[in-house]
């Protein structure tokens, strides 16, 4: 019988007044990927928890006439050139929307 076994990385992160975060899994490799295929929908920013953005996202890439989906690109690339840690401080801790 074959055993599965699935690896998460989970991190624990101190804020800045020196309380632990509740651990949270790292969602860049998924949100990265969304980002650089489907960017122009805003999928990474969902994924993410951001849903407002989202939809900006969304009605800019129609308004621009697909333009603006150069933004899920730009996203998706720093996305995944971060290190986990930076990407789990900015994104998920802080709640940095855009770029």
């Amino acid at each position: 019988m074959p055993i599965n076994i699935k690896k998460q990385i989970i991190m624990e992160v101190i804020n800045e007044n020196g309380s632990t975060i509740p651990p949270q899994e790292n969602k860049k490799l998924v949100a990265g990927i969304l980002g650089i295929l489907l960017g122009s929908l805003g999928i990474h920013k969902f994924v993410l928890g951001y849903t407002k953005e989202g939809i900006i996202q969304i009605v800019l890439t129609f308004v621009t006439c697909g333009f603006a989906s150069i933004i899920g690109l730009i996203e998706g690339i720093i996305y995944l050139t971060k290190s986990d840690e930076e990407f789990m401080q900015t994104y998920q801790v802080n709640q940095r929307p855009w770029f």
